[in-house]
């Protein structure tokens, strides 16, 4: 109930701040997922905010550290992320009001922000891009 209650609040920035549990999933690779009371709070939490901000410590090729905030959902460390505003990085300094001042820049053009080129090597195969082209080469 308080979820539906926040998601209709307006002209209010409400921050919530937690704890990551580190789980395995049915095929044993790490997952984070919120550490928070009822089943399904956790899992309906980042649908229903605009921002998830993951703070990590991320280590380079050299084995040094240090604390970076996570914003965009396709990172290659695996914590929930999301950015509704489209203006931040996907590591950025982990320094809230400097991060505050960001999300409320005027937002970049998506042409500059977004990139619309499917990488090299990345192209579907003709049986998972199209289910009909499969199913008539197996007679099915």
């Amino acid at each position: 109930a308080w979820l539906t209650h926040l998601q209709h609040t307006r002209n209010k920035t409400i921050w919530f701040v937690g704890i990551l549990a580190e789980r395995l999933d049915d095929f044993n690779r790490k997952v984070f997922l919120p550490q928070i009371e009822g089943s399904k709070t956790g899992l309906e939490l980042p649908g229903i905010v605009d921002q998830v901000i993951s703070m990590a410590e991320i280590t380079d090729d050299e084995g040094q550290s240090w604390r970076a905030f996570i914003n965009h959902t396709l990172n290659p460390y695996g914590y929930p992320a999301k950015d509704r505003s489209g203006r931040l990085e996907m590591i950025e300094e982990p320094h809230l009001g400097r991060l505050m001042a960001k999300i409320h820049t005027p937002v970049k053009p998506a042409v500059e922000r977004l990139a619309h080129a499917i990488p090299l090597g990345g192209r579907p195969s003709a049986s998972r891009a199209d289910p009909k082209s499969s199913n008539e080469s197996s007679g099915v």
